[in-house]
Order: C-alpha cells, then structure tokens, then sequence
C-alpha cells in the first residue's frame, strides 16, 4: 500500500510529508533524481541527489522510532540542497575517517559528507526532531 503523500512543487522548492520505509525509498530517489534534472543537474548531481536521499531516508526507516519525516529540496542559485526533518533527537554519528567496508554501518553518511559539497545535522527550533542535510553544485 503507498502512502498518502503531499508532495509540494515550486520553482525552487520540491518536498512532501512522507512514511520512511524501505518500499518508499525508490520512489522518492526517482522523483528527487529527476527534480535535480530539472532544475539544470549533470550526470553527477544527479545520482549524488539520488544516493543522498537513498541514505537519508534509509537512516529514518533504520534509526527512527516513528519513521514519519519530510523530504525538501531547495535550488538556490546554482546549487541544491536537500534536507530530511524527522522526530528523533539522536544525532548521527559520522566516522571522522573512511570507516572499514565490512562494517555494520557508517559508511553511507560517510561517504555522502565526503562526495557532497556541504553536509550537517541539527535539531529543530520549533519541535523536536532533527534536519539532516546536504549539499551540491548543480
């Protein structure tokens, strides 16, 4: 069963209220793929965007007790960034170095802070949760 989904488009901004699960992680790899090709992303930025949102999202599936989050990208002059809310206030922890390739996990948002051209994660201001992020030249 999908799920309900609102998905706001605009110019700049593309995003939707989303159920993190495993089933939903491709549709919205396609969807957020193509809004990078849109919006004028080579080759690159593209599967970056994708590969992003593949591991952001697979993180709440993972890692978040209510996998409710919102995915949103923004185009801001010639870059994009991409941004996950969701409730829990556990941090992720990134491997300060390349962590080993038979690890349990860490390897994805390692990987992704070291191909992106910015990455962060922070809590929210007005309710609990946090935003995690990256960024890229489009």
């Amino acid at each position: 069963m999908r799920n309900p989904v609102q998905v706001a488009y605009l110019n700049n901004v593309y995003g939707g209220s989303l159920i993190a699960c495993a089933v939903e992680v491709e549709r919205w790899r396609a969807a957020s793929g193509s809004v990078a090709l849109r919006w004028g992303g080579g080759r690159d930025t593209v599967e970056l965007v994708r590969l992003g949102v593949s591991e952001l999202l697979g993180n709440v599936a993972k890692h978040v007790e209510n996998p409710r989050c919102y995915l949103r990208m923004a185009r801001i002059g010639a870059e994009v960034t991409v941004q996950v809310f969701d409730r829990s206030v556990r941090m992720p922890v990134l491997a300060q170095q390349a962590p080993g390739w038979d690890a349990e996990s860490g390897r994805g948002l390692w990987m992704l802070r070291e191909m992106a051209d910015g990455f962060g994660c922070e809590r929210t201001l007005r309710c609990v949760g946090k935003i995690v992020w990256f960024r890229c030249a489009l």
